[in-house]
């Protein structure tokens, strides 16, 4: 059942750090803020700075199924949204975790 979330910054931190993510003080404030205000968090930056391991924290934290989604050129709304293939996604992710 999902959870709901934290009634304060310090509750997300520690929520956080529960489910295996050691969050900076800002990653937890906006974690905090995008639950407060229902609204979606973008994470991006290069391979291996833990943006997959802040979405597997939340989705354990708030009792939430995670849905991963690889994004790359040429990925649009459509095709994110309507045309789901995961396949494509695994290869995709497999291919670039080989390097």
């Amino acid at each position: 059942m999902p959870a709901s979330a934290p009634d304060r910054v310090e509750d997300m931190a520690d929520g956080l750090r529960a489910a295996g993510y050691l969050p900076a003080d800002a990653t937890a404030l906006v974690c905090f803020l995008a639950g407060r205000l229902g609204k979606p968090v973008l994470v991006e930056g290069p391979a291996g700075v833990g943006k997959t391991e802040l979405a597997k924290a939340l989705a354990r934290l708030l009792g939430r199924e995670l849905v991963r989604l690889q994004c790359y050129e040429g990925l649009d709304e459509a095709k994110a949204l309507y045309e789901w293939n995961y396949r494509k996604q695994l290869l995709r992710i497999q291919t670039e975790e080989r390097g």
